[in-house]
């Protein structure tokens, strides 16, 4: 079981970890906690955002959309490689999903496949949106490949976590498909890497 890390304490984790990070406006103050308590925290999820163009995907990630406000997660990670920080706290990105997977990642096992929607996951994850058209073709650049790798690795690094505690949309809530494009068993074992 693990409190959120201050917004402070995030910034350096990313920064320590060589990434390049733009604040986004009020983004330490910016989240849901209103709707609902951000921690115990237990892992980090990834996401596509279905977007083109940096300064759109950041701004509907900040800002949210009709039934949807923002934050829709805490660092959006661009085609650049970039991170920007856009919402701290509880944020809208994981909804809910299984609680058998929640339980795999606090265990840091196997994930069992996703078949129910019981749990509220924007309570216990830090989330990352990645710019991506989300379709399958649209590419992931190398430079944004180890951004992600690397923004996952300076939350575990922070926490004292495994790779197994990075999990994808898509091994959380049943019909989701996010991210696509890259899989995660190969992401995880980058994360496993940049951790030894």
């Amino acid at each position: 079981m693990s409190s959120p890390m201050s917004a402070s304490n995030f910034l350096e984790a990313l920064k320590d970890e060589g990434l390049t990070v733009v604040q986004v406006g009020d983004w330490r103050t910016h989240n849901r906690n209103h709707k609902g308590p951000w921690g115990p925290v237990h892992g980090v999820m990834l996401h596509h955002t279905v977007t083109k163009g940096t300064a759109r995907t950041v701004e509907i990630c900040r800002d949210g959309y009709p039934g949807l406000p923002g934050p829709l997660c805490h660092g959006v990670i661009a085609k650049d490689g970039r991170v920007h920080l856009v919402g701290y706290g509880r944020a809208n990105h994981a909804g809910l999903g299984d609680d058998d997977v929640l339980r795999a990642v606090i265990a840091e096992r196997r994930l069992p496949a996703d078949n129910e929607s019981n749990t509220d996951g924007n309570r216990h994850f830090y989330g990352f949106e990645c710019e991506n058209l989300g379709d399958g073709k649209d590419p992931w650049p190398d430079v944004q490949l180890e951004a992600i790798e690397k923004a996952a690795a300076a939350v575990c690094r922070h926490h004292g976590w495994n790779a197994p505690s990075v999990i994808g949309h898509l091994e959380w809530q049943p019909g989701k498909i996010d991210p696509r494009g890259f899989s995660m068993a190969g992401m995880r074992n980058r994360i496993h890497e940049r951790l030894k």
